[in-house]
């Protein structure tokens, strides 16, 4: 036990710090959030504690989901995360399959696509809520403007003010944003792929389109689960760029990020942590078994 003990205590030492940092500022507070979810503290009176606040278990939980508006928010949610993982992972696949095969100018095509994750959601925001403005006829500008000059009329629409797809907009600039990051992780799997297997498979007289659906989209399964799951939950988390492009009051494009902004903001601090409860599971049922079955594969 003494020498179990000696061998232990440097590791567990120099871990420690980390450790407690970690204990206090993340389950530390995940903890504390979560306590203030299950009170009534929904003034500020209470939120300073000039006044108590009473334990109400879940009633925060059961009259949030009840809601219509945070329902409402739910469903952006799913519309924004849907639209969001399945530009981004086509784009990013092809543009990492164009790469894939030698062209001139590889480097400034793939400086290019790269570009866009180099920008901050909130500068990017900025410029594509002018692309995305909603005016049309003579007073269009943007999208809506160039479609005007180009003859494409049919095509102006309202973009984010839209109330039951104005999301969907939203997740045009997201997905110019992160494609190129999906891109680099994808072509950084085509590289991964020793040459020997693609000319083996030519060989024993596989077409291109067998040798990428027997060969090489096998050898990228784990590369796309990756991102899959990387890009998932930053679109859980969205709020920076919904932000920029529409406003906290906008019923149209909120989330239950830009929710929780709006419930601290009026000292409903209790609703708040409610709904940083709920995003921190839905994060969890996508990340938790990504880990377990990451750790399966280590321990084989």
């Amino acid at each position: 036990m003494l020498k179990s003990l000696r061998r232990a205590g440097p590791p567990l030492l120099m871990l420690a710090p980390s450790l407690i940092l970690v204990g206090v500022f993340v389950y530390g507070l995940i903890g504390a959030n979560f306590q203030t979810s299950v009170t009534d503290n929904h003034t500020a009176a209470q939120a300073t504690g000039r006044e108590p606040s009473l334990l109400v278990w879940f009633q925060n939980y059961t009259d949030l989901l009840g809601t219509e508006a945070f329902q409402h928010s739910l469903t952006n949610l799913v519309l924004y995360t849907v639209v969001f993982l399945a530009g981004t992972m086509i784009m990013g696949f092809a543009w990492a399959w164009m790469l894939d095969k030698p062209i001139k100018g590889e480097g400034i095509f793939r400086s290019i696509y790269l570009f866009p994750m180099a920008v901050s959601f909130v500068a990017s925001g900025v410029v594509w809520r002018w692309l995305l403005n909603s005016n049309q006829g003579e007073n269009a500008s943007g999208l809506n403007r160039l479609f005007q000059i180009v003859g494409l009329d049919f095509l102006q629409n309202n973009w984010w003010n839209n109330v039951t797809f104005g999301i969907i907009a939203i997740s045009i600039p997201a997905i110019w944003q992160l494609s190129g990051y999906v891109m680099a992780l994808f072509l950084a799997g085509f590289r991964g792929i020793p040459e020997e297997l693609r000319e083996a498979a030519r060989m024993d007289g596989a077409s291109e389109w067998k040798l990428y659906r027997h060969v090489l989209f096998p050898q990228l399964s784990p590369i796309a689960l990756s991102a899959l799951i990387i890009i998932g939950h930053m679109s859980l988390k969205a709020f920076d760029l919904i932000m920029s492009i529409s406003k906290p009051a906008n019923y149209q494009t909120k989330v239950p990020a830009v929710d929780m902004y709006v419930f601290k903001s009026s000292f409903d601090y209790a609703n708040a942590a409610a709904v940083g409860s709920i995003l921190l599971i839905i994060v969890a049922l996508v990340i938790v078994p990504y880990l377990i079955r990451t750790n399966r594969q280590e321990k084989r």
